[in-house]
């Protein structure tokens, strides 16, 4: 049961009130921010609560399963803490959202009322909507091992181990044309093999996506330079003259781990685990019953 403060307490059961709601937002990179919906600043466990954001709260509603989205925050994107590059970069996702109601005429008094994760943004027209998720949420994500034929670790991890220092694995390029968003043709990677890098990552070097990860889908030459796609359109344009990264792509197949990374001892499938062929399949003289190709 949530207990209120004695003073806030005293407040709210006063004929007239004076509150307001605050909300402290936490980012991934550490950055913390406040806003509330008051006309003026307040100071919420030590954070400025900006009154400039347009900020404002849907009506939440609790459930007892893990659906997403029971409660909305919606505002204008202005300033410098909340602006439209951040939104479309990435840089709000999944960050740490503390809702409080206080008092402005004594802000010191603030009860939290929930905290959650921010799920998925819709951004028109100047403004936003981002979703609150509730700490239940990540109980409705599976945990633990699914027993299947491709690998289920990560290229690079810890548990695959393959060092993606290595030049046969990272190369540097730059971007030289293409639309800058869906489609990148590079400059530098004439000494690899087509689609060496698909399934892969894409990271810029600089500029307002610097850092964050793009998945490749398809990788091939164009002539003298290599055309990229991206797996999903880049939020923002990468311009020509921009330095990016690029990991060697996994299809998490035994086959290529074997004869891409030389890494069979750490593959993490079950490559010679039967398929659904062989499990619901009765003798025969004339069949090999198999389950199918391996490899």
């Amino acid at each position: 049961m949530r207990s209120l403060p004695d003073d806030l307490a005293a407040r709210l059961a006063a004929g007239a009130t004076t509150l307001a709601n605050c909300w402290l937002l936490t980012r991934a990179d550490g950055s913390r921010f406040g806003f509330t919906d008051h006309d003026r600043d307040l100071v919420v466990d030590g954070v400025t609560c900006r009154a400039a954001s347009g900020l404002d709260r849907s009506a939440a509603a609790a459930s007892g399963d893990f659906a997403a989205g029971d409660e909305d925050l919606a505002g204008v994107v202005a300033g410098e803490s909340l602006s439209e590059e951040d939104l479309a970069a990435g840089r709000w996702d999944g960050a740490r959202v503390e809702v409080y109601l206080t008092d402005w005429t004594d802000p010191a008094s603030a009860l939290l009322l929930r905290a959650g994760t921010i799920g998925e943004v819709v951004r028109s027209d100047g403004a936003f909507r981002a979703e609150l998720r509730g700490p239940a949420h990540a109980l409705g994500h599976p945990v633990g091992r699914l027993f299947g034929r491709g690998c289920d670790a990560e290229l690079g991890d810890a548990r695959c181990a393959v060092a993606l220092d290595h030049p046969d694995y990272r190369a540097t390029a730059d971007v030289v044309g293409g639309d800058g968003i869906a489609r990148l043709l590079l400059q530098g990677l004439g000494a690899f093999d087509d689609d060496w890098f698909a399934g892969g990552l894409l990271v810029p070097a600089s500029g307002a996506l610097a850092d964050r990860p793009l998945r490749i889908d398809l990788d091939r030459r164009a002539g003298d330079l290599r055309e990229i796609v991206l797996w999903r359109r880049a939020p923002l344009a990468l311009a020509p003259g921009l330095l990016v990264t690029l990991t060697a792509g996994c299809d998490k197949r035994f086959a290529t781990c074997r004869t891409k990374f030389a890494n069979t001892v750490n593959f993490r499938g079950f490559p010679h685990m039967p398929g659904n062929d062989f499990a619901f399949a009765y003798a025969r003289s004339d069949g090999g019953n198999t389950g199918g190709v391996l490899f």
